[in-house]
Parts: C-alpha cells; sequence; structure tokens
C-alpha cells in the first residue's frame, strides 16, 4: 500500500498546487449563470450552446472538487456507511444530470399520464435513462482500455529509465488483487438482474429495491476489510496529509462549493443540451448520451489516468469498476425512486423502444466485461475487443438512422452475449472463485493471497 505521506515531496506538501484553484475558477462563470435565475437576477445574452459549455465545464469543475475531496475524506473516514456517502459523492454530477431528466419525466407523467415529447421535440421519460446507458458504456468501452494503455506506457517508460517494477501492470495487461473480487462479484449480481430490463414496459420500485439493496450489500461486505491507509496522490493527497482540523475544514468547504455548483448548474446544462440539440439540429438523445457523461465522467477518467501513469494500475482500474458497480446499482436504482416522487405515484419510469435497445447493448456490454474480469487480469486483446464493440456502435449511433442502428445494437449485443457464454465456460473455475472470494472469503485471506502474488511476480 502506498502511504499518502509517501506521494508528495515536502517541499510540495506546503505549496498549494494549481489544480485545486484552477477548478474552481471553473465553475465560477457557471455558478453566476445559475444564480441570476435562481436569484431573480439580470442575465446576460448566451446562445444555448456556448451555455450548456459554460455549465458543463462548471460540473467538470465542480466534479473534479468532488473526486478529490472524497478520496481525501477517506483519511477520517471508515466503514460502510461512509463507503456508501463517498460512492454517491463521486458520481454526484452524474446523479443530478439523471435525476433532473427524470424528475421531468415524472411531472410529464402525473399532468398527462404518460411521456410525449416536449416542444423542442424532447421526450423526458426517453432522455431519462441516456445520460446513464452513455455514462457506463463510456466507462467500460473507453475507461478500462485506456488504463491498460496508460499501464503499459508507463510500465515500458520505467524499465527505460531503470526503475522498479509493477506488481499489477505489465506490457499489455494489468492485475487485479483478489480483494477485487467483491467488486466483480456484485458487479456481475447487477448485471445478471438487468438482462431483463429490455423486456420491460417501465423501471420499477422493485427494481429499485433490489438494486439498492445489492448496493447496500456491496458495502456493507466492504465494510469487512481491514482498514487501510488510502492511495492518494496529486490534489487529494495534499489535501489528505494537512493536520487534522484544517484537513477536515478544507475537504468540507470542497464538498460544500461542489454541491451549490451542481445545485445551480445540473437543471441549466440539462435544459440547454435540449436546447443546442434543437439549435442546432442534433439528436437531443446522443446529446444527452454521449456530451453529458463527458462532464461527469472526465475527472474519474483522468485520476485513473494519472494513477496507471504513476504504477498503481490496479488502483487505477479498481477505481473505475467501483464506479461502475456504483452506477449499475445505486444509481440505476434511484431513478424509479426520484420518478416516483416527482410523479406523485407508485408508477415505473417508462421505457420506450429505443430506451430498451439502449440498455440491451449497454447490459450485454457489462455481461462481457464481468466475465473478462474473472480472472482478474484486464489484457491488451479484450481491452481493445471492449474498445473496438464500442466505437463501432458509437460512430453507427451517429451516422445511422435509428431503425439502422438498432440492427447493429442487435448484432453487437449477440456479439457481446456470445464472448460472454464462451468466457463462462472456459472460466467456470475462475467463477467458482469470484463468488467464493466475493460473498465469503476473509479479507485477511485474500490479502495475504495478494502479498503471495506479489511476491512471486516480483521474483518473475
Amino acid at each position: 500500500m502506498v502511504r499518502v505521506s509517501d506521494q508528495l515531496a515536502p517541499e510540495t506538501r506546503r505549496h498549494l498546487p494549481a489544480q485545486l484553484p484552477l477548478a474552481v475558477l471553473v465553475t465560477l462563470p457557471g455558478l453566476f449563470l445559475g444564480a441570476t435565475d435562481y436569484l431573480g437576477l439580470p442575465r446576460p445574452e448566451v446562445s444555448a450552446p456556448i451555455a450548456a459549455l459554460v455549465y458543463g465545464l462548471a460540473i467538470v469543475g465542480a466534479a473534479f472538487l468532488l473526486s478529490w475531496a472524497a478520496e481525501a475524506a477517506q483519511v477520517d473516514i471508515n466503514g460502510g456507511l461512509a463507503l456508501a456517502l463517498l460512492a454517491f459523492l463521486a458520481v454526484l454530477p452524474e446523479y443530478a444530470v439523471d435525476f433532473v431528466f427524470t424528475m421531468r419525466a415524472g411531472v410529464v407523467n402525473a399532468e398527462e399520464g404518460h411521456c410525449l415529447p416536449g416542444p423542442d421535440g424532447a421526450n423526458p421519460c426517453s432522455l431519462a435513462l441516456a445520460n446513464m446507458t452513455g455514462a457506463n458504456r463510456i466507462l467500460v468501452g473507453i475507461g478500462w482500455p485506456l488504463v491498460v494503455l496508460v499501464a503499459t506506457l508507463a510500465v515500458v517508460r520505467a524499465r527505460r529509465r531503470g526503475g522498479a517494477a509493477s506488481t499489477s501492470a505489465h506490457v499489455g495487461w494489468v492485475r487485479l488483487p483478489r480483494r477485487m473480487s467483491v467488486e466483480v462479484f456484485f458487479l456481475g449480481a447487477a448485471t445478471v438482474y438487468s438482462l431483463h430490463f429490455p423486456l420491460r414496459d417501465s423501471l420499477t420500485l422493485v427494481d429499485a429495491a433490489v438494486l439498492v439493496s445489492l448496493f447496500v450489500l456491496y458495502a456493507w461486505r466492504l465494510a469487512k476489510a481491514p482498514v487501510e491507509e488510502p492511495e492518494l496522490t496529486g490534489t487529494s493527497a495534499w489535501v489528505g496529509t494537512r493536520p487534522a482540523a484544517p484537513r477536515r475544514w478544507l475537504y468540507g468547504a470542497m464538498f460544500g462549493v461542489a454541491a451549490v455548483v451542481i445545485l445551480a448548474t445540473a437543471e441549466h446544462f440539462a435544459e440547454n443540451l435540449v436546447h443546442t440539440g434543437t439549435e442546432l439540429g442534433i439528436d437531443h438523445f446522443l446529446l444527452v448520451q454521449w456530451v453529458a457523461p463527458l462532464a461527469s465522467e472526465s475527472p474519474e477518467l483522468i485520476v485513473a489516468c494519472l494513477f496507471a501513469w504513476k504504477l498503481h494500475a490496479s488502483s487505477a482500474l479498481g477505481t473505475l469498476i467501483s464506479s461502475k458497480v456504483n452506477q449499475w446499482t445505486l444509481l440505476v436504482g434511484t431513478i424509479p425512486i426520484v420518478f416516483a416522487l416527482s410523479s406523485g405515484s407508485f408508477d415505473g419510469l417508462p421505457i420506450d423502444l429505443h430506451q430498451r435497445f439502449e440498455l440491451l447493448i449497454t447490459a450485454a456490454q457489462s455481461l462481457f466485461a464481468v466475465c473478462i474480469l474473472l480472472t482478474l487480469t484486464m489484457t491488451a486483446r479484450w481491452a481493445g475487443a471492449l474498445l473496438v464493440l464500442f466505437l463501432i456502435q458509437f460512430g453507427t449511433s451517429i451516422v445511422l438512422p435509428e431503425e439502422q442502428d438498432r440492427i447493429v445494437i442487435t448484432v453487437l449485443s449477440v456479439v457481446y452475449v456470445g464472448l460472454s457464454l464462451g468466457l463462462l465456460v472456459a472460466r467456470r473455475t475462475e467463477l467458482r472463485r469470484v463468488i467464493r472470494d466475493g460473498v465469503a472469503t476473509p479479507f485477511d485471506v485474500l490479502n495475504r493471497a495478494d502479498e503471495q502474488e506479489a511476491v512471486r511476480l516480483s521474483r518473475d
């Protein structure tokens, strides 16, 4: 385990990292525009595309603040409740954008009895899941392969400089510790449950109960792990090495600023994305699905790449896997709850035909990703497969008409499932081990196994 105090040189610990004030400055234009609306102040005339960009940058800045604060808070907070809280805070920007569309869908459903496109042509029920499906597929299809690439480059660079070898990253593959079997198991459980979503016409409170329960069980299982000093780097390490009282005030202030920015900008960001689509003649669904996640996911991807570049590849990939678990359980599970509250009913969030196809390929990709991780190793070959399959569907979603894109989605989903079944047969022994380790094996046993594996790899 890399200690927080070992990650910054003494002179660096004394100086405020430039990234922290820069992230705050990036949020100010969006915060100003959002505050003028809430306070009823005169607002400068800004076109929808520019406003979407300003609000999007504010969310990016807030996401960085949340990420650094959540990591630094691990120095003081431990246990299942902290895990649940930190997991929620880390993906709060994505939750906020999803909840905006879900709340609008609930209001429309309450008023009309069903969801219809509004004056701008956007269907709020259709958009409610767009950001979630896009963010999940970007995380797996871009984020995981990116970590393998950066880790490989870092190992090559370290070898050329004669530096120490990494026990988790090698040229062309990244190895996860056995304790990550917990994440793989719960991601697999949520994925198996999600496979029937494309056959449904709504997401209900029953789905919410199942998925949120999975997240609670996941947090409860992790709470049994022994307390370890967190691996922090860069700005989060600088915050984490402050004296106790200033540290807590600092990351508390970062949480507060980020929360205010998100509350002031998330709804406007969503509105202006839709208006941008109307002005530029771009499909609303595509903007919400692919552009909005860039604001919420980019800080997490950047932090993961920094970890991989510093030869902490298992931490980098593990962070993204944990994020996928959070999104596929807590985020998807809370969407029906938000819809029910905003609609004042127990109705489920309607799923139209287009969303069924999106859920189909998202669940199929997730199944393939879980099957790859049964060996707790991500190789360049499988990372390349994730990337290529994602890019094919990303490209066709932009250039092909909706009906033809559905054919591509169906074919790719069959490919994902076919590859998954092949991996399940070939890795049935690893499947049993992941289930056992994910549910029952004590963490001290898993940690000893990781230590022995590290010794073996260092000798090789």
